[in-house]
């Protein structure tokens, strides 16, 4: 059964940061099954105390194994340190069982 990630940046990006990040993600994502559903920075609240993510990725993954795995691997590890060097972000996995 398919997985999703949730992927939410809270915080303000580097640009030179998501340059480098950005390839070596989507590569890594691809190599585990997994694709973008959606991405972007156009993000409305619609209820919540809590302040909207700048921006938000949607990734789907064919099992919770295979997106955990890929969280997981080595190749996106390196992104991941990457990434981290130039803005908070937050992940979630959702089973998409239901």
């Amino acid at each position: 059964m398919v997985a999703y990630v949730i992927a939410e940046r809270i915080d303000q990006w580097d640009p030179e940061v998501f340059a480098a990040y950005g390839p070596l993600a989507a590569a890594s994502i691809a190599r585990f099954g997994g694709r973008y559903l959606a991405k972007g920075d156009r993000i409305g609240l619609l209820e919540g105390d809590d302040a909207a993510p700048l921006a938000v990725a949607v990734l789907e993954f064919p099992s919770v194994e295979r997106a955990e795995a890929w969280f997981a691997s080595e190749d996106y590890q390196k992104a991941a340190a990457i990434r981290r060097g130039g803005a908070r972000n937050r992940f979630l996995l959702i089973d998409g069982r239901g």
